[in-house]
Formats: structure tokens, sequence, C-alpha cells
């Protein structure tokens, strides 16, 4: 790309500030487009449910793994253990999660959906899919599908 239009491009991407070189590198724009999509996700499901988009990840590897524990879900979500309490606390404390101390270890919790949990989810994910179909209607479905399938490769 020529410099002027090089030196454009990166005025045009933060509405009149430069981000030199960083607009041609993957991560930053992987990062701006997660900015943007946790940005929707707060203002269709966050306002509406009360669960942010780490909370409603959370959620889903819980109602996908009956029985998982805190320690295995910080493992999984590639968190840190110390802040997997709050996250679970927060999901308790709604009500849509519960603790059972497992039986041959009483510092180990079992994770498992409540019914009201159940409910919830199934509500937050008519609410997630909406909001999914909103934030990528600028693609078409072979794009998004192309999209998805190239960043699988990436982690």
């Amino acid at each position: 790309m020529p410099g002027s239009q090089a030196k454009s491009m990166e005025r045009e991407e933060g509405a009149g500030t430069s981000f030199g070189p960083m607009t041609e590198e993957l991560g930053f724009h992987l990062r701006r487009a997660q900015v943007a999509a946790f940005k929707h996700f707060a203002q269709s499901v966050t306002a509406a449910e009360g669960i942010t988009p780490g909370l409603y990840g959370m959620l889903q590897v819980i109602a996908n793994n009956s029985g998982l524990t805190q320690s295995a879900l910080a493992e999984v979500m590639e968190v840190d253990r110390s802040s997997i309490v709050k996250v679970v606390n927060a999901l308790e404390d709604k009500g849509l999660i519960r603790r059972d101390a497992a039986p041959n270890d009483r510092r180990s919790y079992h994770l498992r959906m409540t019914a009201e949990g159940k409910l919830a989810l199934a509500r937050i994910e008519a609410a997630v899919a909406r909001q999914d179909r909103e934030f990528s209607a600028g693609l078409s479905d072979d794009a998004r599908a192309l999209l998805i399938s190239l960043l699988k490769r990436l982690t």
C-alpha cells in the first residue's frame, strides 16, 4: 500500500487518531472486533439479562458439563482459579447455579444448573442469538461461516 494510502487508513481507524503500523496487525483488529462485540452484547444482552459475555460463557460450560468442578471450570475457561470464585458466587447469587460439595473432597465443589438457571439460560440464549445476528448483519452467511472457521484455526 503506498504511503499516503497507509496514512489515510491509519487515520480512518480511529476517527482522526493514528494507530501507526498496528492497522496491519491481526491482533489489533481482533481486539477492536472483540471490543465492538462486547459493547453490542452489553447494550442488548447485559442490559436485558444482567449477564456479561464472561458469565454467559461460564454458564454455558456449566450447563453443558453438569458436575464440573470449579477448578476444572477455571482451567477450561483459562481464568485464574482465584477469579473463578467471584464468577461462581455471581452465578449462584443470581440463582442460576448451585455448588454441591464433592462427597470425597470437602474442598471441591461440583457445579450444576438450577431449574431457574435452565429457564434463564434458554431465555439468554435467545437474546444472544438475536444479538449475534444483529452484530454480524454486515456479513453474508458464507462470510460469517468463513470468519468463524478462520478464527478457529488461531485457537
